[in-house]
């Protein structure tokens, strides 16, 4: 499996250069986002520009992903989604589970705005 890990002090962008999210890579996906999680990464934006495909076994990972971060009150982010997974998740009424955002940078802007400020603290 393909993919970029940029991280940052308050989220990580996870892209995955991969054309089909199915059954093949979802197993892989998973164990990623997972084990991100477990090394401390609070807040995960997963940057799907080049999926143009997915099945069953993808949303599978991506609600995984999305119940691993937001159980321990972090952000899991779908950002630049193509029209066909966007579809998808439409169809699939994922839309009202995971958060997806048009661009990286609104996932950041969110992640940010959600932070608590240290003048808070």
């Amino acid at each position: 499996m393909k993919f970029s890990i940029d991280k940052k002090e308050l989220f990580t962008v996870f892209k995955l250069q991969e054309e089909k999210l199915d059954s093949t890579l979802s197993p892989e996906l998973k164990s990623e986002l997972v084990s991100l999680q477990a090394q401390g990464v609070k807040n995960l934006i997963l940057n799907l520009s080049e999926t143009k495909y997915a099945d069953s076994s993808g949303l599978s990972a991506l609600l995984t992903g999305n119940r691993a971060y937001t159980e321990n009150g972090g952000a899991f982010i779908l950002s630049e989604v193509t029209s066909f997974v966007d579809k998808l998740l439409t169809i699939s009424q994922l839309k009202n589970v995971l958060t997806v955002l048009a661009t990286d940078e609104a996932a950041k802007d969110l992640i940010l705005a959600n932070s608590p400020s240290e003048e808070e603290e």
